[in-house]
């Protein structure tokens, strides 16, 4: 014992809590504002003899150097404690309303007669008191999971925690683990505030947390369906934010064509086709829709006829551009009325000035004619091989 004791002479007893001081005691956890019931131990000293019990009573670990004080008699402990004993074996401590400040080392002190007897119980308790406090994401995207935790600051004691959305108690639907709360696959419905408590303790919660669910930012196009060149096209954005969204911008492929909760195309052209995206903002941050495609429709335009010669023969090919890609290529000879061929490609049999026509389901255009020149004699030899094939 002399490695604990300072210089100065001090009484057995006091060396006695110097020890206890050092010695690894009983860690209890409690939540603030709950009742605390701590049971000890004590066997009263052979030495006694025929002294008389003076008195007996709860205490706190002070410094080491200070004599322990009565809690029935410490004004932080007014009203708040209760302490019981058997006067041979056992004692109680009951102490209510717990707040951070009781959190320190509590025992059992015993005094005869003779004040230079003093004892303290076998057993000593050191208190920690926790609030409860619900640590959450704050905001998940809809669809997304999300995870909630009740956290203490000390070890509870096989405590079942309670989950309350919005001041109820929440159903058993919910899957609970442990200190967490599990949100498989959040909705809309799932925001709100949420809390816990420990059963036993329901009337002492934890501070509500707020759960916001953002919905996934989406574009709708209107018209639907397909949107033909010189029409008018609307896109409106879509996004559940909370706090509300106080900025929409539009984007097509990476830049930024335009704010506000639609954007409007009149008289719509090819020009305007690609990807776009809306972007929705609010003061604790932006998403982004996926991106939604804009696909102009036209009918065939800079339609030309190109000629290509191998030997004796031409081989005419008519291009175009539209969308969707021309179905059907009609050739004629200018001067005549009627088609004398079709399909992209055409080889002519005769000289003169043959254009194509190009068509989709949107409209169809001619090309400029193009001279042709045949040899009269490959003509000839021409016909009779296409005569004897048949």
């Amino acid at each position: 014992m002399k490695d604990f004791a300072p210089t100065t002479s001090l009484h057995p007893s006091t060396l006695l809590i110097i020890l206890l001081y050092f010695h690894r005691a009983q860690k209890i956890c409690a939540i603030k504002g709950s009742t605390v019931f701590i049971k000890g131990t004590f066997t009263l000293p052979p030495d006694l003899g025929k002294l008389e019990l003076k008195k007996t009573f709860c205490m706190k670990f002070p410094n080491p150097w200070e004599e322990p004080t009565d809690l029935s008699v410490d004004p932080d402990y007014s009203g708040r404690v209760e302490c019981l004993t058997d006067k041979k074996t056992y004692y109680s401590l009951k102490l209510s309303n717990v707040t951070k400040k009781d959190e320190h080392e509590y025992n059992f002190r015993i005094k005869a007669d003779d004040d230079k007897k003093k004892w303290i119980g076998k057993d000593n308790f050191i208190l920690k008191v926790t609030d409860l406090h619900v640590e959450s994401p704050g905001e998940v995207t809809e669809g997304e999971s999300a995870v909630l935790t009740c956290k203490t600051t000390c070890s509870l004691t096989d405590p079942t925690f309670i989950w309350y959305k919005d001041g109820r108690p929440l159903t058993t639907e919910m899957i609970q683990k442990n200190q967490q709360l599990h949100l498989q696959t959040v909705s809309s419905e799932d925001a709100g505030s949420y809390s816990c408590a420990v059963r036993g303790s329901e009337h002492l919660p934890s501070t509500a947390q707020t759960l916001r669910v953002r919905r996934d930012v989406s574009v709708s196009i209107s018209p639907s369906g397909g949107i033909v060149e010189g029409s008018s096209v609307t896109l409106t954005c879509s996004s559940d934010g909370d706090p509300p969204v106080e900025i929409y911008t539009w984007f097509k492929g990476s830049s930024s064509v335009g704010t506000g909760g639609t954007y409007s195309i009149p008289n719509i052209s090819s020009e305007d086709s690609g990807e776009y995206t809306c972007q929705s903002r609010n003061q604790l941050g932006e998403g982004r829709s996926t991106a939604v495609s804009l696909n102009v429709l036209y009918p065939p335009r800079d339609v030309s006829v190109s000629n290509s010669s191998s030997g004796e023969m031409v081989n005419l090919t008519c291009s175009s551009d539209a969308n969707p890609p021309v179905e059907i290529y009609t050739w004629f000879k200018d001067g005549g009325d009627s088609p004398v061929g079709s399909g992209h490609s055409y080889v002519p049999l005769q000289s003169g000035f043959y254009y194509c026509q190009a068509q989709n389901q949107h409209g169809a255009q001619r090309s400029a004619a193009v001279p042709v020149n045949i040899n009269v004699i490959f003509f000839l030899i021409m016909l009779i091989l296409l005569l004897m094939n048949m």
